[in-house]
């Protein structure tokens, strides 16, 4: 069966490249040589980010099918069978069908031009483009290999179709009832179908390119999810030995050898940063699990780590993180599996235990780069709490017996420690509180096993200085939220989590209180069901920093500052 690259007679062209038409004037406007997004020292040529092309292309009288890699400065033409491309975790999506036919009903996969990840993760944007092989061509997947439960699809799903509640279009797929064939057009127009992948690992896709007569098979390697390093993966049929990337080995800063307890790493699933009553009060401590399994640590034991599947572009709307298409690594207000999600908690204080609010004042933080935590609403409403860009100390005010999410921001790979004042007004009129550092690992240049939890002994700086032109909401001098704050995200239960090895220092227990409770501060939020459009496509909210949902008002809007003396 052959479906033509097309949308009705007219050739699809999802997204335009940004170089323009004068990119893809011919194999002679191309040039040889290194790119930026691309790795290749000794090894396959890897392409993370950035448009791609497949081209059939005659050369010499003969049809080849060619990549025109656009990821970095200037074009480079290159054979499929050196390039490794890499679908990285960022691509994941929770999808339904109809919009995704090839995943069934209800499956995370892996999308490079997804519905809703599109232009907002960094990974490649790989497209086809005809006109350079003297009329329309076929192209055939002549062969697969993948994962043993892996399938791979080739469909074009628009948002326009998506209003219209019009099936996906089929163009390839390796399971055997989807379309084996395609036709491109001979129309010069560039086409950007999504590519799925149902499991990680490592994929080949051999493409048979018919026009004329002539003919080219080319094996095009992909590597989806980071199970697998892909510098490691020999490209085209894995058939030809590649020496291995000579790149250096990242070199780790020597740290003193702890001397509070052991490391306890969190780099997925549930936790709050939560105040607790105590002896003396009111301790600050973290809560890994649901609200039925759990653990307790102190922060200073801690290291969380923000894996390289939360980078995300800066959008539009969102100045106050940076530049819109500058990096952030976003923790969404719903929980991402494969992803930490903290949240706050006053669950274990009653509503008569304080005066007002528990308060969580960010006062310090040290590290590569800026932290936000901001709520986002449902109409687009964002409320920012927490902001080390343009001054610390940052307060947010929690309503006691409550429990709550936001989104949590970083501009930068590195190191942090967050120091944090958690405080209260007992009912008895005591003022109490906790001053502790957090320790965080963006990215994966360090190894989180490695740093030293809590403030790594070093005396804690004063408060950031703000930064030069950032625009943020002002609060009023009363301290109320300003009128188009948003409440925060929603709130648990994601399912059970185990409880952490008995060797980690941490005590365990049932649940102290309601995992929802949202004390005085709001009603129920929505539980972090999938938000479906037109015909049923839908993804999680948070996979984007737009489509972040709404949840409980267990905070107080507000942002308060420390006045200046």
């Amino acid at each position: 069966m052959t479906t033509a690259l097309t949308r009705g007679s007219r050739p699809l062209a999802i997204m335009a490249t940004a170089a323009g038409a004068a990119v893809f004037i011919g194999a002679a406007g191309l040039v040889a040589g290194g790119s930026g997004t691309a790795r290749a020292a000794g090894g396959p040529v890897v392409i993370e980010d950035g448009a791609i092309d497949l081209v059939p292309r005659l050369a010499d009288g003969a049809l080849r099918l060619r990549l025109d890699d656009h990821s970095g400065g200037a074009p480079v033409v290159r054979e499929p069978s050196e390039v490794v491309v890499h679908a990285g975790p960022a691509t994941k999506e929770e999808v339904i069908s109809p919009a995704y036919p090839v995943v069934g009903e209800r499956v995370d996969a892996y999308f490079l031009n997804g519905f809703l990840n599109a232009g907002r993760i960094y990974a490649p944007e790989p497209g086809w483009k005809g006109g350079e092989a003297g009329g329309d061509t076929e192209v055939r997947l002549a062969d697969f290999d993948g994962p043993d439960t892996g399938l791979f699809a080739l469909y074009t799903y628009t948002p326009e179709m998506d209003a219209d509640d019009a099936p996906a279009v089929q163009h390839l797929g390796s399971d055997d009832g989807a379309p084996h064939s395609f036709t491109l057009p001979d129309s010069g127009e560039r086409t950007e179908p999504t590519w799925a992948f149902t499991q990680e690992g490592v994929y080949r896709l051999t493409f048979t390119v018919t026009a004329g007569g002539r003919s080219d098979t080319e094996t095009l390697a992909v590597v989806v999810g980071d199970d697998v390093d892909p510098a490691s993966v020999v490209p085209g049929d894995g058939t030809t030995p590649t020496e291995p990337p000579n790149s250096p080995t990242p070199t780790v800063s020597p740290t003193a050898t702890p001397t509070r307890p052991a490391t306890h790493v969190i780099d997925n699933g549930h936790l709050d940063l939560a105040a607790r009553p105590a002896d003396d009060g009111l301790a600050f401590q973290i809560k890994e699990g649901t609200s039925q399994n759990y653990a307790w640590y102190e922060p200073g034991t801690v290291v969380l780590h923000v894996k390289p599947a939360a980078k995300r572009k800066i959008e539009e709307g969102y100045a106050f993180l940076g530049e819109p298409g500058a990096p952030v690594w976003l923790l969404p207000m719903r929980q991402v599996d494969g992803l930490v999600w903290p949240g706050w908690s006053t669950e274990e204080f009653t509503t008569a235990d304080v005066r007002g609010d528990v308060s969580f004042r960010l006062d310090s933080v040290q590290g590569p780069g800026s932290v936000a935590v901001f709520s986002t609403g449902a109409t687009g409403g964002v409320s920012i709490g927490l902001d080390s860009r343009d001054g610390l100390p940052d307060e947010l005010h929690h309503s006691a017996h409550a429990h709550s999410h936001w989104n949590w921001t970083f501009t930068a790979e590195g190191v942090y420690r967050t120091t944090f004042t958690v405080g209260a007004t007992l009912a008895d009129g005591r003022t109490v509180s906790d001053t502790e550092t957090l320790a965080w690992v963006v990215g994966n240049g360090t190894d989180p096993s490695t740093v030293v939890p809590g403030d790594d002994g070093e005396p804690t700086p004063p408060p950031t200085s703000p930064e030069p032109s950032t625009t943020v909401p002002t609060p009023s001098a009363s301290g109320t939220p300003p009128s188009s704050a948003a409440p925060p995200g929603p709130t648990e239960d994601a399912g059970p989590v185990p409880v952490p090895e008995a060797s980690h220092p941490a005590t365990t227990g049932t649940s102290a209180g309601p995992a929802n409770a949202s004390g005085s501060g709001g009603g129920s939020a929505p539980t972090g069901g999938l938000a479906a459009t037109g015909s049923g496509a839908a993804a999680a909210a948070g996979g984007a920093l737009a489509a972040l949902a709404v949840g409980s008002g267990a905070f107080v809007a507000a942002r308060r500052r420390r006045t200046a003396q």
